[in-house]
């Protein structure tokens, strides 16, 4: 398959993304475990979105005298504009996340171990699905129709279940865990399994680690396709997903507080999902230009964020 991605490239980019998670977890152990504040999260947060500028200019660098200025500029905005639709697109992660965290009531200390170890899971399944999906478009073109009429209707279903909260308690993934696994009723610290009477039981923790990952996947099957409307070169595919991936825990602290003020958000999700299907339909009639794919995404979430802001929600406390 076609890619920019030398085997020099995709070896610093695993050292980086492996030296990055070690620094997380030794971070993480250091500490121990605590409750994320806010100010911590913005840190952590500023600093993986810094962490992918810098990996996107050292990118840019690096082809500007391999396959020429505007080609390398070209790959730079790809990159970009892949990153930011995931970035976006993982919010929606967050808002699941919250109602997993809720419905398990997982202790705050808790919550950070929990999302490292389903956002290292998801990554490793994501890598999996983005090489399967760059292999079927390599061999089968008309893939990326189906891969575009499944965001349409995705982003239509979006908007249409808009405001409804999804019943997490009958969610089959965790009906067939529960039923196939011995789960504890309580949390045991930072535990996933614990010995009693000669039987091995999983505990709460690792149960929420599970989904968590499922989640992430799940989703992906909406973002990986949304990045290939983008572009089909299974590094920047990869890459811009794991760096979007890789902030998801700060991101999570940072927004989970202020998530009922973004209720609002949905739509610019739902559109950003239709928009880039569409663009992925109509790909072989008329080319999108990258920038401009990137203005509508941002002017999308933008929006839809401002006019969250200003509108309050049904039934909120604005309305008592």
């Amino acid at each position: 398959m076609h890619t920019i991605g030398t085997p020099l490239m995709w070896v610093a980019f695993t050292i980086l993304v492996l030296v990055a998670l070690a620094v997380d977890l030794l971070m993480m152990r250091s500490k121990g475990p605590h409750k994320v504040e806010t100010r911590e999260a913005l840190l952590w947060s500023a600093g993986w979105i810094v962490l992918a500028l810098i990996f996107n200019a050292g990118l840019w660098w690096y082809l500007h005298d391999k396959i020429g200025p505007d080609e390398a500029k070209h790959v730079a905005l790809q990159f970009f504009t892949g990153y930011l639709v995931e970035k976006a697109l993982a919010v929606d992660n967050i808002f699941v996340f919250l109602m997993l965290f809720g419905y398990f009531a997982v202790p705050p200390i808790q919550q950070q171990r929990v999302l490292i170890y389903g956002i290292i899971g998801a990554i490793v399944l994501r890598a999996i699905l983005i090489f399967v999906g760059a292999a079927l478009i390599q061999q089968f073109h008309w893939v990326l129709y189906i891969f575009g009429a499944f965001l349409v209707f995705t982003g239509v279903k979006m908007l249409w279940s808009a405001g409804e909260e999804p019943d997490i308690g009958s969610n089959p993934l965790l009906n067939w865990i529960r039923k196939r696994f011995p789960i504890t009723s309580d949390y045991h610290g930072t535990r996933f399994t614990i010995r009693e009477n000669g039987t091995r039981w999983f505990t709460p923790l690792f149960v929420v680690v599970v989904m968590i990952g499922i989640t992430d996947v799940i989703f992906a099957v909406d973002s990986i396709p949304a990045i290939f409307a983008i572009t089909d070169d299974p590094f920047i595919v990869l890459t811009s997903n794991v760096f979007a991936v890789l902030g998801l825990r700060a991101l999570f602290f940072l927004l989970a507080g202020m998530a009922d003020k973004f209720h609002l958000l949905v739509y610019g999700l739902a559109t950003v999902l239709i928009f880039i299907g569409a663009k992925m339909l109509i790909a072989d009639v008329w080319h999108i230009p990258i920038g401009a794919a990137l203005g509508v995404v941002a002017l999308a979430i933008g929006i839809s964020m401002v006019a969250s802001v200003l509108i309050p929600p049904k039934g909120g406390e604005n309305n008592t």
